[in-house]
C-alpha cells in the first residue's frame, strides 16, 4: 500500500506547539496550497490542509516557520476520529507530517511579511510572487495565485529552464528513456 502526500504552501497561521503528558511535541499547522485550475470566475482557489508533525522535528518546525512561511511538507494522510463534549463522532483528516523543508530564506520570508501586513489569516499563496486575486473558499479574504513557469525567490531567482529562448535543443532517440 502507498499513502505518500507532498505538498508546497504557506502556513496560514504560527504553529500551534503542544506537549503531550508523556514529554513528547507535537505541533500542528494548516498549510494554504493553491489549485491547478481556475473557477468559473477566472479566480484561482486555494485549499487549507491541516498538518501534524511530532517530536524533536515539531520543534524544529515551530521555532524556524511562522504565518506565512513558504514550506514543503512530505508525509502521509491520516484519518481518526472521536467523540466530542457533545457525544458526536468527529472525523478528522490530516497530513502527518515525515519531513518539511524550508523554501525561501528568513530575509525573504520577513519581506513577504513586510509586503503583506494584514494578509488573511485563511490562507497565502504558494509562490511568493503575486499575480492576481483568488477568493478564499472558506470564507473571507483572498490568497494570490502562482507564477508558474517563472523567476521565483524561493528558486534562487533562477529563470525557467524549459522557457522557449530561442535555443535549439538537441536529443536524439537514443537518449530517451522510452
Amino acid at each position: 500500500m502507498i499513502n505518500k502526500a507532498i505538498l508546497i504552501g504557506r502556513l496560514t497561521r504560527d504553529p500551534e506547539l503542544r506537549y503531550t503528558s508523556s514529554g513528547s511535541a507535537v505541533a500542528s499547522f494548516t498549510l494554504a496550497v493553491n489549485r491547478q485550475f481556475t473557477n468559473q470566475q477566472g479566480e484561482r482557489e486555494a485549499d487549507f490542509i491541516n498538518c501534524v508533525i511530532w517530536r524533536k522535528p515539531a520543534e524544529n518546525f515551530a521555532n524556524f516557520t511562522h504565518k506565512g512561511s513558504l514550506v514543503g511538507i512530505e508525509g502521509r494522510i491520516q484519518t481518526r476520529s472521536y467523540d466530542n463534549q457533545q457525544g458526536q463522532r468527529v472525523y478528522v483528516t490530516e497530513i502527518v507530517v515525515d519531513n518539511f523543508s524550508l523554501l525561501e530564506s528568513r530575509s525573504q520570508s520577513e519581506q513577504y511579511r513586510q509586503q503583506h501586513p494584514s494578509a488573511p489569516s485563511a490562507g497565502f499563496n504558494a509562490n511568493p510572487m503575486p499575480d492576481a486575486q483568488m477568493q478564499n473558499p472558506y470564507g473571507a479574504g483572498s490568497v494570490d495565485t502562482p507564477n508558474f513557469g517563472t523567476e521565483s525567490p524561493a528558486m534562487g531567482n533562477t529563470p525557467d529552464p524549459f522557457t522557449d529562448n530561442g535555443q535549439k535543443i538537441d536529443i536524439s532517440d537514443d537518449d530517451l528513456p522510452f
